[in-house]
């Protein structure tokens, strides 16, 4: 086949936490004559870039993690990525851990390959792989190559397109060698299958298939590249990488069907001609090259010390092998890394999109939350901005100051992803903090009405204090909130001094028998005394605030917990292991049913309360191979007793 070359191309590499993606990308280097720098090793979360050539063209390989803790970064590569390789295991029985992958793809129209890796671990038929997989996406999956094996081992290969075999060289390129007649029939069916599934996009193919002649190895690649580099197939090849197995063949697979950035730009609707476009997809803080960003060029030239809509850039780098070397010039199409883009946030897009469809996936909600303080307050400030950057470069981290409880909260997407933000508060802000699991949000009601007079009645010399105020206190239904009524007559109070009464009332409910807020609660002034010279607003802001007091426990209070609705998300085989979770969590199911537009996985609904919440994500992941995942908001408040309410009362 001949093969015109291309600008610059961008490959991300994405998968299934423990797939071998990394590997995969060193080999990938490495092949390419530009192996990663030594101490290169990405941290957790992080996604990695590398620029190379093969064969003389220039590519961008990005480095995926693979945790679905850090499944936005991912995708934030998909997205402006031409094509992403798929890496995963052999075995059919773990091929529902690349499901929220396949539909990422889906979702974005990104054209994808996919690579079984530890082809030497297989044990059974790679078909029955590809056929564990094809659930997961609505693109069909091609099976480009056939396992050869000497008794249970794999040894090599057969390319199904050109039909030859290939032996498989630890660390080097494959032999070629005859075909075995013990693959002819083999071979031959996946040879079929593999056509049967390209006619559907080619007429002409169609009517060969079904005169029954045989297409040429020519036809059956311009057809197959067609489809791959439009994303509507999606090409299984087979490998190795830790061996360097089928690791130059993925190279020529990229190489020759990978759309080109010009492709990737027209399906994205990004006009060729016009001022540069850039999308930024990750922000790096800290050290001393302060601020850097990467993003693809959707349209070029792009120069040092440029404006893009009022942000001047200081620097481009590409990354060879990981290390960073500065260049004057970007074209159209490369992915590089931007320096001191000061206010511009991930997923920015900098120049005049027109029509353009560029896409950023969406934070997702947080599923894991930890109440943080400094070791030393001190560290205060500077925790603070810390943060700051963090969360600038992570839109899946979110801080907040809990009003309530009066702890600062830092919430994401799991454990691990927030324990590696932990760890560069201290190693690269230098601010360590203590983290523990959030206070509960508890609130306090009452049951019963109650009336209640207050006075206050001193004299000091000169001037006293004296109010009297006669009060009404009666529960309101959930949600209603606070209420305060004026119904004094005759001038008994002051109008002047009535506002007083109500801040009054509202404030001294901030904090009940529990230690709690009070709320849905109404306040009603029915009488009360003052006198001319002593009384103030302060006189009755205090009286008030003791007939609150003694009211509350006289009006039956009870302790109230936060109850969200909670929709657990699971593949059909786990649903009545999410079921038992939740009702283990004092979970009260509300139903279930299959989730939209994902085929074989369930929704799951309860009404669950917020104490329960905490680690559901770590022991919802353990139970589901890190499949499933949660949505929540607020529902009501609920009464509570007993050992919870004690536990909350003393925690109060």
């Amino acid at each position: 086949m001949t093969h015109d070359p291309s600008g610059p191309r961008t490959i991300a590499l994405v998968g299934p936490y423990g797939s071998g993606k990394s590997t995969l990308f060193d080999a990938l280097l490495a092949t390419a004559g530009n192996p990663p720098r030594r101490g290169a090793e990405r941290s957790a979360g992080e996604l990695r870039l590398a620029h190379c050539a093969f064969m003389e063209e220039p590519w961008a390989l990005i480095d995926c993690p693979g945790s679905v803790e850090f499944s936005h970064a991912a995708h934030a590569a998909i997205v402006v990525a031409d094509l992403a390789v798929l890496v995963c295991e052999p075995d059919p029985a773990r091929a529902a851990t690349a499901a929220p992958v396949l539909r990422a793809l889906d979702a974005y129209g990104v054209p994808f390959l996919v690579f079984v890796n530890r082809v030497d671990a297989l044990t059974g038929r790679a078909r029955d792989t590809v056929q564990a997989l094809q659930p997961f996406t609505a693109r069909p999956l091609a099976l480009r190559q056939v396992p050869i094996r000497e008794g249970e081992a794999v040894i090599g290969y057969v390319d199904v397109v050109s039909e030859r075999a290939y032996r498989y060289r630890r660390g080097a390129p494959s032999d070629l060698v005859d075909l075995p007649q013990t693959m002819a029939a083999r071979q031959q069916e996946a040879r079929a299958g593999l056509v049967e599934v390209l006619a559907d996009h080619d007429d002409a193919l169609l009517e060969k298939v079904v005169e029954d002649q045989t297409p040429t190895a020519g036809e059956i690649y311009q057809r197959l590249r067609a489809d791959e580099a439009a994303g509507t197939v999606g090409g299984v090849l087979l490998g190795a990488a830790d061996r360097v197995w089928g690791v130059r063949r993925l190279w020529k697979a990229l190489r020759h069907d990978a759309p080109t950035a010009a492709e990737t730009a027209a399906r994205r609707g990004v006009a060729p001609a016009g001022a540069p476009l850039v999308q930024v997809f990750r922000t790096i803080n800290g050290g001393h090259g302060g601020k850097v960003s990467w993003a693809r060029v959707w349209r070029g030239p792009l120069k040092d010390g440029a404006a893009l809509d009022g942000a001047r850039l200081s620097g481009l780098w590409r990354l060879p092998g990981g290390e960073a070397a500065k260049i004057a010039e970007a074209e159209t199409g490369e992915v590089l890394a931007l320096g001191r883009l000061e206010g511009v946030a991930t997923g920015a897009v900098l120049g005049e999109a027109g029509g353009a469809t560029l896409v950023f996936p969406p934070s997702p909600q947080p599923l894991y939350t930890l109440a943080i303080a400094t070791t030393d307050h001190k560290d205060d400030v500077r925790l603070a901005g810390a943060l700051q950057k963090l969360a600038d470069e992570d839109p899946t981290l979110t801080v907040r100051m809990e009003a309530e409880t009066g702890e600062t909260l830092l919430a994401g997407q799991g454990e691990m992803h927030l324990r590696s933000v932990l760890e560069r508060l201290a190693t690269t802000y230098g601010v360590r903090v203590a983290a523990q699991k959030p206070k509960v949000p508890y609130k306090e009601t009452i049951r019963r009405p109650v009336h209640q007079h207050g006075r206050l009645k001193k004299q000091t010399g000169g001037h006293g204090q004296f109010a009297d105020v006669k009060l009404d206190i009666a529960p309101r239904p959930r949600g209603e909130g606070f209420r305060f009524i004026d119904k004094v007559v005759g001038g008994a109070v002051p109008r002047n001094f009535i506002p007083a009464v109500g801040e009054a009332a509202e404030e001294a409910l901030r904090k009940g028998v529990f230690g709690h807020p009070v709320v849905d609660v109404e306040v009603t002034l029915t009488d009360g005394q003052f006198h001319a010279v002593d009384s103030s607003d302060m006189a009755f802001r205090t009286a008030t605030r003791t007939a609150i007091a003694e009211a509350l426990p006289k009006a039956d209070p009870v302790l109230l917990e936060p109850v969200d609705h909670v929709t657990i998300s699971v593949p059909n085989d786990y649903t009545a292991a999410a079921q038992r979770l939740l009702t283990g969590r004092r979970g009260q199911i509300l139903g279930y049913a299959e989730r939209d537009g994902w085929p074989g996985w369930d929704d799951v609904e309860a009404l669950v309360p917020q104490a329960e919440l905490h680690d559901l994500i770590i022991e919802l992941r353990s139970i589901t191979m890190g499949l499933g995942s949660y949505r929540r908001r607020f529902d009501h408040l609920a009464e509570v007793h007993g050992r919870i309410a004690q536990a909350a009362a003393a925690a109060g």
